[in-house]
Formats: structure tokens, C-alpha cells, sequence
């Protein structure tokens, strides 16, 4: 529901708002009350507030459903019900928020203030109680039975207890500094008792539970009597906290100040009974909340009592409250139940991610494994993938199908050991690591927690956090984790750890063994228009404020987007790409030009800009020019091998910013056509006078590795006998020296991104073929594979 606040009666008049009371004609508002017939009225819930009868109060309405009922309310000049919360920090409050017992208002008179909200300035007609609520919309509706208050039997006995509320409350304005004198002048000017008992009532300085007990009250002498024990409470406290100021209020430096302000505190604390003693009880009722050890039961005594030897104004007292404050925040051994129904987990899963069918197996079965025994220690998974391809929200889904709750952790950047294992509470602003954070955060001790980016962490002055983590995940070990600053070990081992990870080239070899990985390639072309379909389109119609009628892509038009403006093995960019097509199409509905909702591929190139060229079979239409396979941190992706012969003395040159290893694989194949030269076909005077260059494009781009040895073989042979290497066709293999073609790895990134590029024909070891059959046909149903043994097959393939 809308929020409120009451606006003070000090603040009606200092603000102006009396000039609003001038315009009104109170006397002739007096005799108003509400209509005997009507029972069901709008109710409008307000809190920090409690309106009371023949009392003008001002109410700040900022949401548009309380507007609504405030201007149709003075539009109709009907009396609206205003009701309080019993709880103030609730935003909608529904009807079991709110209290039975209200006070009818009418409105006498709207302002509009600057940034939109409403002032309404009501008058409290009569007290009403809620028989039912027949309506929320648009506003609540509740059919009511109206309360009259009961006149007391002894005149001289409610009269003289009026006399005494009116005499103590000018005391209490005399001597509160917050209070202004113009409310002593608007209590003198009040005749009537009960107006003066309401007046007091609702602009009394108490709580709004209390106020709300006063207007629950049917007699005015039972209200009398509970409003003065009220106020002469507060009368006792305003004395207490006069006599500390004046004890204390002298001409004060910087340490006087200081020095008084702890005074106050701590005699405050001794007329309360506040202190470490109550500091003590406060923790001592959350432990009785929390299910621990007899260990941590001892721990926790211990610290306790610690607090307790400490003064208040110590600053280790505030060290060690914030330590207990952590301490009992952590749930220990409390767990959320896992769900364990493997049907509805399937269908989560599928339709939040669409493939990722090795990822989705291994949930199943941990869930499967984990209802046959029920205490199975969470296992630790780590899911290696270029951008775009779903891994942190993966986390998110797993989280979803257990049923459990979900944190994620950022480790990109992380380069302090103590981000993971805490500091000593015993330093300067000291905290706990991540992990105790994340778990206190959850509220349980089973928890999904995405540790994102893990190989991103750096290592710095303060340690190295990937070797922190290596207790973290270690299913054997964390089971007692030791946290610096919690000083006590906390069992992890029922926490799901899933590691994000972009490429393991930079995680440490021990951290890897303890978790279990998990490849996701790219997507297909395929699976990326599904996707698309399924989610991208939709989440950009609801993020650009578009219906679907708006915009429609069709699957040519999406495969278009995929093959001519990005180049990835995720969606991120596909998903950034139809993101500007979505606000082309807002820019046009909020210029109200007219347009085709059916977009065509001529209108996606209008909109994206010019589609990347497809010059592959171009470029391999020379000798000398092979295309071969890479593996990269983004996914897989195709290169170029060129070579070119020249005048010389049978000299290599390598260009194209190599790493040794991709260096010595051009050394090997020169090599080996050196030996072999009369089997290749190549004429002896062309390998002993003709130098030979080889160059691979985008120098700027560091590459190395092994997998370019039959391309750069092939690269060579072609130039050397010159004759062009067959189109559409790629290759990745390592080389030796006595002919023979070695694996290599990340075949399915390199083979999706050899559909991609439109590659009709791969050439790969005989040893790899394990990897293509793990690969679901689907995704190259339009690739013929070759496998090969020696490099003589090769130049056979790719030159006949």
C-alpha cells in the first residue's frame, strides 16, 4: 500500500497549514457526523500514526492508489476510514496489517505538493471497528459498524482528571525542547474535555501501538486514565534526561564533548538497566533460537562472559559485540529441506536453460543420489565455458530445482587471502571472509553458493585466496573450516559450491583436483534461435516496455542476426543485438511513426549496420592459405595459415606474433617435406633455392600451441606445389617428426566454430574421434569429419 506519515500539529502550524485552518469553518463541522445509513466506507491504512475524533490532522499520501481514494473521497464528499498498521515497515499491507478499529475522517481540504504527493487535511469524525473487508481494489472497501464513547458517570471525576492531562502536558511542552510554544497556546484554546482528551491523545509523544490502545478504548474515563499514565511516563523521562543534561552542560571542547556524550550513555544505561548486562541478555535470548554443538556452546559462554568483564565505553567492548552480533547471526545447524522431486526439477531446469545437457544430467543425479541417502556431502562443481553460455545463471536454476537457498560470490579481482578466510577480530574494522558472509546472508547452512569467476583471482601482498579456497573445496576438509575471525571451525560440507570459469589454464592444479569440471561448449546455430525464441526476445519486449505484437522475428530472420552480426559461442551478443532492435521498434512507437511489426533481414541490417562479410571461401582461394582450428578463453574460432615462397637458400621465416611451441611446429613440418619431399611430389631445386614464409593474420593477437602443425604442414605442400587447398574445408592436429598426427583438445568449441564460419569439412586425428561421438549429432549434421593417422593422409585430403 501507499506510504503515509503524520505531519505534528507543531508542524501544521509552523508550516502553514493554519492558514488551511483559517478557511475552515470548524463550529459548523462540529455538528457534522457521518451518514446513519452508510456501512461500507474506503479505508485508507496509514502508519506511525493514529487518527482520533474532532482532531484536524494532515496526511501525506505518495502511491497512486491512496491518491486515488483521497481525491474520490473529497470528488464525492464521502467520509474515508483511516485505519493503522501494525506493522509500519510493511509496504502492501493486507487486511490482517491493519488494526479493526479506526476513525472516520472527512477530508477538508487537497493540497498538491511540488514532487507529485498529496496533503490531505482531515478531520476525525467518529471511531468505527471493522466488521469485514469487502474489496481491495482499487482501494480497500470494509463494511463497518460505527462506536459511540461512553460518557462517564462521574462528571467531577473525568473533570478533574482533564484538568490534570491539560496541566501536565503544558508541563511536558515547557520543558521539551522539540516541542513549540504555539502548542501551549492550542491546548489553552481547546474548551471541550473531549476534544482536549483526543487532541492529546493523537499528538502525544508515544508509540503508534500505544495510541492505538487509546482509540480501542470505549469509555472516555478508561481513555483518560491510560493517556495520563502515558504522559506522566514521559514527563518522568523528560526530567531524567534534563537532569543528565544539566549534570553534564558546561562550555565543552573536542574531549569534554566526548566525554559527556559517554556520560549520558552510561547514565542512561544505569536508570535503564542497559549496558553489557543487557548487551549480554540480548545474545543470550538469540542463542536460545540457535541449535549448535556443546563445543560451540562452550565458545560462545566463554565470549559472552568476556563481554561482560568490559566496560561499555571501552572500544574492545564494541569489538567483541560486534563479534557476538556475527556469531549468532550464523545459522549454524540449521538447513533448508532439499526438494527432492526429480520431475519438477527437470522441467525447472529445462525451461530456464535450453542444452546444457551434461550440466542438467549431473544435477539429476546428485539430487537422486541425495534422496537415496539423505546426507550425502554437496559436491563441488565447476563449470568451465566461454562468455554467454549460462554458467553463473545455471547456479541460480540449481538453486531453484533443490529448493535451497541461493548467494553468489564474486571472486573477479580478488587478491586479499583474508576475503576468503576473514580477518582477526583483534584488528581495526575486522570481518568475516565470503564464505561466513554468504552463509549468514542465506540464513542456512546448505546453501548454493556460485564462486564466479574463479580464475580470475589475482595474488597480491596479502596472500594468495586461491590457495585459501583449497580448503573451502575440499569435501574431505571442509567440514571444520576455519574462519579467522569466527575463530571457530564452521562445517561447509553441506554447502553446493558451483566455480564458475572462463578457462583453467590459470587455476591452481590442486584447486582444480577438488572440484569436479564440467565443460559447456558453445551453442549451436540452432539452439541459439531456440533460445532466442524461449528467452531473449521475451526478456527484451519487457525490458523495452513492448508488447509481442510489437515485434516479431522469425527463425531466417534470427539466423541472419547469428550468422552476419555476431560471432561467439554464447548468446550474450545475440542478446545485445536484439536488445537494439527492441528499442528501434520503442523509438518508432514513441515517435508514432509507422512501421512493419514483422521484421525482414533487409530491416535487421537497417538497424545493426552492415552484416559482417562472408569471406572464407575468398580467402582459401589461393595456394598456400589454410584454415585451421583454435581454441580460445571465449570459445572456439577458425585462422589462417598463409605461406609463400620467394628466392633464397631454402630459409624459414615466421611471422604473426607465435609462441615457441607453434614455432617448432613449423620447424617440424619443413622438416619432414625435406625428408619426404619425392613422396610429397615436390621438386628438390624448389625446397634447396626458395625460401618459404609462413604467416598467421592478426599479429596483434598472441597464439602458441601444437594444434596448427598439419595446417601449417598443408599451408606449406600447397605453396610448394602449388596448388590450392580444397574450400570449406579446416584442419587441427598436432604434428611429429616421423609423420604422425597427435590429438589435441577443445574439439567440440573448435568444431562449433567451424559450423559457424560455414567449414563443410574438417580433418582431425583418429585419436579425437572419442571426442566428436561425444558431441550430439545434431550439432554436426552438416560437418563431414575426417580422421587421419600420418601427415601423408593429410596432404591427401586437402589437396586432391
Amino acid at each position: 500500500m501507499t506510504e503515509f506519515e503524520n505531519i505534528s500539529f507543531e508542524e501544521i502550524l509552523d508550516e502553514g497549514f493554519g492558514i488551511v485552518a483559517e478557511e475552515i469553518n470548524l463550529d459548523e463541522l462540529g455538528n457534522q457526523d457521518a451518514d446513519k445509513t452508510q456501512t461500507v466506507f474506503p479505508i485508507l491504512p496509514v502508519r506511525n500514526m493514529v487518527m482520533f475524533p474532532k482532531v484536524i490532522t494532515p496526511i501525506t499520501a505518495g502511491r497512486e492508489k491512496s491518491k486515488k481514494l483521497l481525491e474520490d473521497a473529497q470528488r464525492e464528499n464521502k467520509l474515508v476510514g483511516i485505519i493503522s498498521q501494525k506493522n509500519p515497515n510493511e509496504e502492501n499491507p493486507s487486511e490482517k496489517d491493519l488494526y479493526l478499529v479506526g476513525t472516520l475522517a472527512k477530508i477538508l481540504k487537497i493540497i498538491t505538493l511540488p514532487e507529485g504527493n498529496i496533503t490531505a487535511i482531515t478531520r476525525g469524525v467518529q471511531r468505527f471497528k471493522v466488521k469485514k473487508f469487502v474489496s481491495t481494489e482499487p482501494y480497500f472497501l470494509a463494511e463497518i459498524t460505527k462506536q459511540k464513547d461512553t460518557q462517564p458517570k462521574d462528571k467531577e471525576e473525568f473533570s478533574a482528571l482533564v484538568d490534570n492531562i491539560k496541566d501536565l502536558a503544558e508541563k511536558i511542552i515547557n520543558i521539551d525542547p522539540n516541542i513549540p510554544n504555539a502548542a501551549q497556546f492550542a491546548i489553552k484554546n481547546i474548551d471541550g474535555q473531549e476534544d482536549l482528551l483526543n487532541f492529546v491523545s493523537a499528538n502525544g509523544n508515544f508509540a503508534s501501538d500505544k495510541k492505538q490502545s487509546l482509540l480501542d478504548e470505549k469509555t472516555l474515563i478508561g481513555r483518560a486514565k491510560n493517556l495520563y499514565e502515558m504522559m506522566h511516563d514521559d514527563f518522568r523521562h523528560l526530567e531524567l534526561k534534563n537532569q543528565i543534561h544539566q549534570k553534564t552542560s558546561k562550555d565543552l571542547d573536542k574531549q569534554q564533548r566526548e566525554y559527556f556524550l559517554n556520560q549520558q550513555i552510561r547514565t542512561i544505561q544505569d536508570e535503564l538497566g542497559g549496558g553489557a548486562e543487557s548487551d549480554a541478555d540480548e545474545f543470550r535470548k538469540k542463542a536460545s533460537k540457535l541449535k549448535w554443538s556443546d563445543d560451540v556452546e562452550k565458545h560462545f559462554e566463554k565470549e559472552l562472559q568476556r563481554l561482560s568483564r568490559q566496560h561499555s565505553s571501552s572500544p574492545d567492548y564494541n569489538v567483541q559485540r560486534n563479534y557476538l552480533d556475527f556469531f549468532t547471526d550464523l545459522p549454524w545447524e540449521h538447513y533448508s529441506k532439499d526438494a527432492f522431486d526429480l520431475n519438477k526439477a527437470e522441467k525447472l531446469l529445462d525451461k530456464e536453460h535450453f542444452g546444457l545437457e551434461d550440466i542438467k544430467k549431473r544435477i539429476l543425479e546428485h539430487i537422486a543420489v541425495l534422496k537415496l541417502k539423505n546426507d550425502m556431502k554437496s559436491p563441488i562443481l565447476c563449470l568451465v565455458g566461454p562468455p554467454g553460455v549460462g554458467k553463473t545463471s545455471l547456479g541460480k536454476s540449481v538453486a531453484d530445482a533443490l529448493g535451497r537457498k541461493y548467494v553468489r560470490v564474486s571472486l573477479g579481482g580478488l587478491h586479499d587471502e583474508s576475503e576468503i578466510r576473514g580477518h582477526r577480530k583483534t584488528y581495526i574494522g575486522a570481518m568475516a571472509g565470503r564464505i561466513l558472509q554468504s552463509i549468514k546472508k542465506s540464513g542456512t547452512s546448505n546453501p548454493v553458493i556460485v564462486l564466479d569467476e574463479i580464475d580470475k583471482l589475482g595474488q597480491g601482498a596479502h596472500g594468495d585466496p586461491s590457495s585459501a579456497l583449497l580448503e573451502v573445496l575440499d569435501p574431505e576438509q571442509n567440514n571444520n573450516f576455519y574462519d579467522n575471525f569466527l575463530e571457530l571451525g564452521y562445517d561447509l560440507s553441506k554447502v553446493m559450491f558451483i566455480a564458475t570459469a572462463n578457462s583453467l589454464s590459470t587455476v591452481q592444479r590442486p584447486l582444480l583436483d577438488r572440484m569436479e569440471i564440467i565443460s559447456i561448449a558453445g551453442y549451436t546455430l540452432e539452439e541459439k534461435v531456440e533460445i532466442a525464441k524461449r528467452h531473449l526476445i521475451k526478456k527484451q519486449l519487457r525490458e523495452n516496455g513492448l508488447d509481442a505484437k510489437y515485434l516479431k522475428l522469425g527463425n531466417p530472420e534470427l539466423k541472419h542476426i547469428i550468422d552476419a552480426h555476431t560471432s561467439e559461442s554464447g548468446v550474450r551478443t545475440l542478446e545485445k543485438k536484439i536488445a537494439g532492435i527492441a528499442r528501434w521498434v520503442a523509438l518508432q512507437i514513441a515517435m508514432e511513426k509507422e512501421f512493419d511489426p514483422k521484421i525482414s533481414v533487409d530491416k535487421v541490417d537497417e538497424i545493426l549496420g552492415v552484416p559482417r562479410p562472408k569471406t572464407l571461401a575468398e580467402i582459401t582461394d589461393v595456394p598456400g592459405v589454410v584454415t585451421g582450428l583454435a581454441w580460445t578463453s571465449v570459445g572456439g574460432d577458425i585462422l589462417f595459415i598463409e605461406s609463400i615462397l620467394s628466392k633464397g637458400k631454402g630459409a624459414l621465416t615466421m611471422t604473426g606474433n607465435l609462441g615457441n611451441v607453434m614455432k617448432e611446429s613449423a620447424t617440424i613440418a619443413l622438416e619432414f617435406i625435406k625428408a619426404h619431399y619425392e613422396e610429397l611430389g615436390i621438386s628438390e631445386e624448389d625446397i634447396e633455392k626458395k625460401n618459404i614464409h609462413v604467416h598467421v593474420p592478426e599479429g596483434a593477437t598472441p597464439k602458441d600451441g601444437p594444434s596448427a602443425g598439419i595446417a601449417m604442414l598443408t599451408s606449406m605442400v600447397s605453396s610448394y606445389k602449388n596448388i590450392k587447398v580444397r574450400p570449406h574445408l579446416a584442419m587441427t592436429g598436432e604434428i611429429t617428426l616421423r609423420g604422425k598426427v597427435l590429438p589435441v583438445g577443445g574439439i567440440k568449441e573448435k568444431l562449433l566454430a567451424a559450423t559457424r564460419a560455414g567449414i563443410k569439412e574438417v580433418i582431425l586425428c583418429e585419436a579425437n574421434r572419442k571426442d566428436v561421438e561425444e558431441i550430439k549429432k545434431d550439432y554436426l549434421k552438416h560437418l563431414k569429419v575426417n580422421y587421419v593417422t600420418n601427415m601423408s593422409e593429410v596432404v591427401e585430403i586437402a589437396l586432391k
